[in-house]
């Protein structure tokens, strides 16, 4: 089966498996067979916990959002589940996503027994620097999966919108921020 496939298949983007198979942390054996063609071993993709030990972190920023938290842990855990992953923690919180002080993310990140921490957008994580806890993870042979990547595809976007919901939740406070950083990119001609 080639990368693509295995990707699309495995609920991750093709981009994100490609950057694992350079980067050495592809969770299945795979070589280059051509100079645009990498071929992965499907009969170890199938071994469930196939890529060890994976935890499942959810978060929302309010109370008012807890139905939507369950609902998180739900679709991570169908995706785990039919990938055939083995789920050692799951970890869900509700915490602003501008705060790093969230015991529960601190708590999974911490396991050993968790090779590839899963969380659904980028920002459930944290909403700025996100790349610095993925270094580090790959630094300790572990991984960040991020089950939908599309949320901005530019990077100039995404930092604009970084730093002005940085800027708003210190004038404004947290609750609010994402709302003022979006009102203040559409009013700039990007949203």
């Amino acid at each position: 089966m080639n990368l693509t496939e295995w990707a699309k298949a495995q609920g991750i983007s093709p981009h994100t498996a490609y950057r694992w198979f350079r980067n050495g942390t592809l969770p299945v054996p795979a070589e280059r067979v051509g100079p645009r063609m990498i071929l992965v071993n499907i009969e170890a993709n199938t071994a469930p916990g196939s890529i060890g030990g994976v935890g499942l972190y959810a978060r929302v920023s309010s109370h008012e959002q807890k139905a939507d938290l369950d609902r998180q842990v739900a679709r991570l855990s169908a995706w785990a589940s039919k990938a055939g992953h083995r789920v050692v923690r799951v970890e869900s919180e509700i915490a602003s996503g501008m705060n790093g002080g969230r015991v529960k993310a601190e708590r999974l990140l911490a396991d050993p027994e968790v090779t590839a921490v899963v969380v659904e957008h980028k920002d459930r994580l944290g909403r700025m620097n996100v790349e610095l806890v993925e270094a580090a993870l790959s630094a300790a042979g572990r991984r960040l999966v991020v089950l939908d990547d599309g949320e901005v595809e530019d990077d100039v976007v995404r930092d604009m919108v970084e730093v002005l919901t940085s800027l708003c939740a210190r004038l404004y406070g947290s609750r609010s921020a994402k709302n003022r950083a979006k009102a203040a990119l559409e009013a700039a001609g990007h949203g």
